[in-house]
């Protein structure tokens, strides 16, 4: 089967590292990325590349259009943009970075092809993170106004991308959704992080798995129907949260919470 796979933030890690396996594969693959290096990549695998900041939700609004035009079916949408911030920052959008380019950017994408979604039966992929044991989502609090830290935001977010991808099987007809775990990656995730972050990222890469190793499970759930939507996979295997991530009601919750922070309300 040829499945039109869009992967945000495909142009390095185990975004990269998925679309190269899946092209290998014979699917169809369009990456996103904030740089010149998404297209070169993109022309090296025989992909389709598309330009997006998800620190600029102007962009992820342009990015769907453009999407929406140039595919009458999307098979799977992998939502893999994320990173860790060092410090508060505040977007354009008036949104604490860490939340935007972790959770809403993808969260918005998700509803603005959700039509074309639903009429292709798709699969929706978030990459989340074991780090979601160290976040705590705060419904008075989501925008981390109170006591910042780029470790426990981060992990606040990767909590949002297991509680999205969830309560997607609720709430959209024929979408399957769920969420992965790819390990601790070589990858330039931490490139945004303070310089201690970034030091024990650089000191830790020999324990690392490799971006290969990381997108085995994206490109497994991608290609794969032997999983239950809306559980949360590590190396293929369905695997235990926390009781934030379970619960129904704080998924439901944050869903309508997060409309509205994306004027989608």
């Amino acid at each position: 089967m040829n499945r039109m796979i869009i992967i945000t933030g495909g142009s390095s890690g185990i975004g990269a590292a998925a679309a190269r396996a899946l092209r290998a594969q014979g699917e169809t693959v369009a990456i996103t990325g904030r740089s010149a290096e998404t297209k070169r990549f993109a022309d090296e695998i025989g992909a389709d590349a598309f330009l997006a900041d998800f620190a600029k939700l102007r962009d992820v609004r342009a990015l769907a259009a453009r999407l929406l035009e140039r595919y009458p079916r999307i098979d799977v949408l992998a939502n893999n943009v994320g990173g860790v911030i060092a410090t508060r920052e505040v977007t354009e959008d008036g949104h604490e970075k860490t939340l935007q380019v972790n959770h809403l950017g993808g969260f918005l994408l998700t509803m603005l092809l959700r039509e074309r979604l639903e009429a292709s039966n798709a699969t929706v992929i978030n990459t989340a993170s074991r780090a979601h044991r160290m976040g705590h989502l705060d419904l008075n609090d989501l925008e981390n106004e109170r006591n910042y830290g780029e470790w426990r935001a981060y992990g606040t977010a990767k909590l949002m991308n297991i509680l999205h991808a969830a309560e997607i099987n609720r709430r959209f007809r024929g979408v399957r959704g769920v969420s992965f775990h790819p390990g601790v990656v070589t990858t330039a995730f931490a490139r945004e992080g303070a310089l201690m972050t970034r030091l024990l990222y650089e000191a830790g890469r020999f324990f690392m798995v490799s971006p290969e190793k990381g997108a085995d499970t994206l490109v497994w759930l991608a290609t794969s129907g032997d999983w239950t939507p809306g559980r949360y996979y590590v190396k293929r295997k369905e695997t235990r949260i926390s009781s934030q991530a379970a619960d129904p009601q704080l998924a439901a919750e944050l869903w309508d919470w997060s409309e509205r922070a994306v004027a989608l309300r």
